[in-house]
Order: structure tokens, then sequence, then C-alpha cells
């Protein structure tokens, strides 16, 4: 595993003209969320224990208060929650085939050991919407009764355009639920998150939660996990997401008509396969950033020569196509 951070979104070159590198609600921010972490009292601590917030976001989710853990963002309770794993004595780790990264440097940073078969994991990943696919992860339902603990990534379920999660409510109860409402209301950039644990585990959430910084998450962050529960706020969602329905329908006509092969995907992002492969992809993708267009390399999801798009409006299509274009003939006028 290596611990190198690949990530989409602003790069040293500053930010991309056109994004297509992340999976942040193209139709946002929402203007009611972003009005709330505006207006977020930043002159005072939060609540140390987030009384108020815990409840909130208990009660909206139908589960008891001691259920309810806050994270400085899903990156920050991926490395804590390996931390914990390790520290009760766990060795191993299940990865998904391919998987955000931050469980593989979590992972290397806490010394547990990939291993092929969840049954010999004391810790196990999962996310639906998958990353980079977008799709149900296989054999997710036999994950549940397999490892010790199980994380269930639901970053993108409130992006989710088709489908419906794999699991029953029963099997909500036995894994630990991470969700980062920022991508869906397109305020990345405010980092925030909470989990659900599962049924019999406040042993576990209060030595996780003594893992913890005081302070965990700021005051901006408090104002968007409360702004994420407002009626308006999921209105607000729920519009976008049949907006997001029409584009990603038009994008993959693009990618096509580029001859690229898009893979299946339930939720605002896909994988697509570029005609161009190896070291000819990778020059077309710089080429394409020097023009103000990023795409996700999925290398480093453990897809090579496929990249990952964000569903974007069709001006930022349109960009990418012609951009694309014009970087094919100025290959073949070299070639």
């Amino acid at each position: 595993m290596s611990a190198q951070r690949v990530h989409g979104g602003p790069d040293a070159q500053g930010v991309p003209l056109h994004d297509f590198s992340t999976n942040s609600n193209a139709c946002g921010p929402c203007p009611q969320a972003l009005a709330a972490v505006q207006g977020a009292d930043a002159t005072r601590y939060p609540d140390a224990a987030y009384t108020a917030l815990r409840a909130q976001l208990a009660a909206w989710h139908g589960v008891a208060p001691e259920r309810l853990l806050l994270a400085g963002s899903a990156s920050e309770f991926i490395f804590r929650i390996s931390a914990w794993v390790q520290q009760q004595g766990g060795r191993n780790v299940w990865l998904p085939p391919q998987h955000y990264g931050d469980y593989a440097a979590a992972a290397q940073a806490w010394g547990l050991n990939p291993v092929v078969q969840p049954q010999d994991a004391q810790l196990a990943w999962a996310c639906d919407p998958s990353s980079p696919l977008g799709q149900a992860q296989d054999g997710l339902a036999e994950l549940v009764t397999t490892a010790p603990v199980v994380v269930l990534d639901r970053a993108y379920e409130p992006l989710r355009l088709s489908a419906a999660l794999a699991l029953t409510q029963e099997q909500l109860l036995r894994v630990w639920q991470l969700w980062t409402p920022n991508k869906a209301l397109g305020l990345t950039g405010v980092r925030a998150a909470y989990v659900i644990a599962p049924l019999g585990a406040l042993e576990a959430v209060a030595q996780l939660e003594r893992l913890a910084p005081s302070w965990l998450v700021g005051a901006h962050g408090v104002a968007l996990l409360q702004g994420w529960l407002r009626p308006e706020v999921q209105a607000w969602l729920q519009q976008s997401l049949a907006t997001l329905r029409e584009w990603k329908t038009r994008q993959l006509a693009v990618c096509e008509a580029l001859g690229w092969t898009c893979l299946p995907s339930n939720a605002n992002y896909f994988c697509a396969r570029p005609e161009l492969q190896g070291e000819a992809l990778t020059q077309a993708l710089a080429a394409l950033r020097a023009q103000g267009i990023k795409l996700r390399d999925a290398t480093s999801f453990g897809l090579p020569g496929h990249v990952r798009l964000g569903v974007l409006a069709p001006q930022a299509q349109d960009a990418l196509q012609q951009a694309w274009l014009s970087v094919r003939a100025q290959e073949r006028s070299i070639t």
C-alpha cells in the first residue's frame, strides 16, 4: 500500500475551471446550507459535547443519541477507527477491490495488514454507492456478518440517482454508518461528518470518543450539520437530484460520442475508459488540466486505464468534449 495521497479537486495549479475530478454536487452550493455556514458564530467554541447537535442528528435518523458520534471529516474517522481497531488487538483489514485511498492509508499508518478474505480481517470497509464505480459493492450483505467491525461509508447515499441501498434496515444495525453531507450540499470545504454506531456498541463508542480531540467539529461544521437537517435543505437536495439525472444522461452521451466506454453507476459520477491508454492517457489528462479541465485518474482506486468523472453542467461537458477533440487532433498531427 502507498501512503501517497491522491485526491480530486484543486491542486498545485489552483482551482480547475471545469472540475470533473470531485463528486461534489454540481448544483451546489445549497443556498440555505451556505447561509447557515456563513452565519455561524466563529467567536465561540461549540459545546464540547455537541449535546444539541447529537440529539438532532439522532432524532433525524431515528436512533438513540448514544449511538451518534461526531467526526472532523470522513477521513478523520477513517484514521480514528483504524487506530481503535489496532488498539483492540486487530491486525488485519479488508479493503474493497476499488476504494477510497484513505482506507489503505489509515491501515498502513496503524500497521493493519490487508488481507484477501474478509473473514481474516478485524476491520472491513464498504461503500454504497461505492467509489469510484458508483455501484453497490459486491457481497455487501455477506460482508456485514463476516468481519467484527464493518464500516459502511455512506458519503454518496444522498447523491444516489438510481437503485437502492443493498442492505436491509436490520443489516444496517450491525455496521458503523459514516455520513458526510458536505458533498451532497456542494460544500466540501466545510469539514464535518458523523457516525451511527451499531446496536450494542456503546463501549466502543466511548472508546472512540476518548480517541478524539476536544472540539472535533468547529462552528462552521456544526452549522453545516444542523443545516443538513432542515426541510428546505432536503427539498433543495431532491430538486438537485432531478437536475443531476438529466445532466448525467447528457454527459454519458458526450463521453460515448468521444469513443469512451462508460461503466454503470447509480450516483452522480461514473468511470469511463478512454481509447487512449498508458502514457498517452496520462499526457492527455495533463493537456486537459492545462486547459482548466480536470478528470480523476482512477489508477489510485485500483482501476488503471480509467477516469472518474463527476457529473457537471452541460457547459462544462461541452468544454470537455471540445478540449478532448483538440488534444486528440494535436496528437495526430504530431504522429
